[in-house]
C-alpha cells in the first residue's frame, strides 16, 4: 500500500490524553498515512514515545510495526488505568499529576506547601511506567522518525526540545512535571518544568526540520467557552484550558506567518515549502465530560476516550483525507487569530492627524521570519 508521510503534534491534556491514544490507534489501523515528525508534550510526549516505542522495536520482533506501535500505546494506557484504579495515595497523587499546569492552583492555601517538602522524595508513579514501557534506546537507533519533546526551563521560562541522543525517559519526566506537585526535572544540572507552560506541543521543529509539509494536530484543550465561567471549579477549568492552549496558538500563527513568508518568495531549502497544517480536535466529543474529568484515569473513562479519539481520527480521515498533501484545512486566521495584527482595522482619517513627512498605514506589516545563520 502507497502512503502519505505527514507529521504529529500532540497536545497535553492529563488524561483526556487517552483521546489521542485513540486518534493515533486509528490512524495506525488505517494504515494510509505514514510518519515522520512526532511533536509532544506532558501526556502528548508520552503518547508519542509510546508509540514510537513499540514501532522501533518492531524490527527486533519482526513484526508489522504498526501493529506493534498499536500494542505499545495500548499497554502503556492499560497500565495508566490500572495506577487510576490503585490505592486511595497512590491515586490521588496520580490524579493530581493529570491536573495540567494551572490545575492545583484552585487549592492552593495563601500559603502554600512546597512539593519540596510535602514530597521530599519526589514520588511520581508514572516514572517505573515510563522505565519498564517504553524502548528509548530503541527509538533513538530509529533513523526513520523524529521525535521532539518538549519541557519547561525553570530559569528562562523557554521552551526546551528533547530529541535524538537527549530523548530519555528523564525528558518525559520534564515535560510532565507539575511545579505544584513534584520537584523540578533536572537534567544536565539545568531544572525543568511542565512542557505545558511553553510548547504545547512545538511545531517549529516540525516546520524547519521535517520534509514532509503536512502536520496533523491532535488538540484535546478546547479554543473557545460560550459561557463565562462563574465557579471556582470553572474558572480554575478555564484557566486550565488557556494555559494549555497558550502556546499552542503563538505556535500555530508562527506557523502560518512562516507559509506567506514563503508565498511572498521567502527562500528555504530544496524540497521545503508552507507547512499544510490539519487538525484533529477533542473539545466537542470531551465537553460533555465532568470538568473533573480530565483528572481521573478510572478505567472505563479511560476506555471511553479511546473510543471517541477513534470516531474523531475516523472522521477526519473520511472527510480529509483527500486534502493530505494538496491543502491546509485549518482556517488559522478564523480559528487561530490575533486581534493584535490579523484583525487591525485602518485608522478614521477623521481622527487622525497627519504629521509632516508621515503616511497612515494601512494594514500591520506580517512579522518577518529571521533565517540563523549557520557557524
Amino acid at each position: 500500500m502507497t502512503t502519505t508521510t505527514i507529521n504529529l503534534a500532540l497536545q497535553g491534556g492529563g488524561s483526556h490524553g487517552a483521546f489521542t491514544w485513540g486518534v493515533l490507534d486509528a490512524l495506525l489501523e488505517d494504515g494510509r498515512l505514514s510518519f515522520e515528525g512526532l511533536s509532544g508534550a506532558s501526556a502528548g510526549a508520552m503518547n508519542a514515545v509510546a508509540m514510537m516505542s513499540g514501532w522501533a522495536t518492531a524490527r527486533r520482533t519482526k513484526r508489522d510495526p504498526r501493529e506493534s506501535a498499536r500494542e505499545s500505546l495500548a499497554g502503556f494506557w492499560d497500565e495508566v488505568a490500572s495506577l487510576g484504579a490503585a490505592g486511595s495515595v497512590h491515586k490521588k497523587l496520580f490524579a493530581s499529576l493529570w491536573s495540567g499546569p494551572m490545575g492545583a492552583w484552585g487549592f492552593l492555601s495563601p500559603n502554600p506547601v512546597s512539593p519540596y517538602q510535602f514530597n521530599p522524595l519526589d514520588l511520581n508513579p508514572l516514572r517505573s511506567l515510563l522505565e519498564r514501557r517504553i524502548d528509548f534506546a530503541a527509538i533513538r537507533r530509529d533513523a526513520t522518525h523524529r521525535v521532539y519533546v518538549s519541557a519547561t526551563h525553570v530559569g528562562t521560562g523557554r521552551a526546551t526540545l528533547f530529541h535524538g541522543r537527549a530523548l530519555t525517559a528523564d525528558a518525559v519526566m520534564a515535560s510532565a512535571c507539575l511545579p505544584q506537585l513534584f520537584q523540578a526535572s533536572v537534567i544536565d544540572g539545568e531544572a525543568y518544568w511542565d512542557g505545558g507552560f511553553s510548547a504545547n506541543p512545538a511545531l517549529t521543529p516540525l516546520v524547519m526540520h521535517s520534509r514532509s509539509r503536512d502536520a496533523l494536530i491532535v488538540q484535546i484543550n478546547p479554543l473557545s467557552r460560550p459561557d463565562t465561567p462563574k465557579s471556582g471549579a470553572e474558572i480554575v477549568d478555564r484557566m486550565t484550558e488557556l494555559a494549555f492552549n497558550a502556546s499552542l496558538l503563538t505556535q500555530v500563527r508562527l506557523a502560518h506567518a512562516f507559509n506567506r513568508w514563503v508565498e511572498d518568495g521567502g527562500q528555504l531549502a530544496e524540497g521545503r515549502g508552507p507547512m499544510r497544517l490539519h487538525r484533529v480536535e477533542g473539545w466537542r466529543a470531551l465537553g460533555e465530560l465532568p470538568q473533573s474529568s480530565r483528572t481521573s484515569a478510572d478505567p472505563a473513562l479511560i476506555r471511553k476516550l479511546f473510543r471517541l479519539g477513534q470516531e474523531a481520527a475516523a472522521a477526519w480521515l473520511e472527510r480529509h483525507f483527500g486534502d493530505v498533501g494538496q491543502r491546509s484545512t485549518i482556517d488559522v486566521e478564523k480559528e487561530y487569530g490575533d486581534d493584535t495584527w490579523l484583525k487591525v482595522a485602518p485608522p478614521r482619517p477623521a481622527t487622525v492627524r497627519r504629521l509632516p513627512g508621515a503616511s497612515l498605514v494601512r494594514r500591520m506589516p506580517r512579522p518577518s521570519i529571521v533565517r540563523r545563520r549557520r557557524r
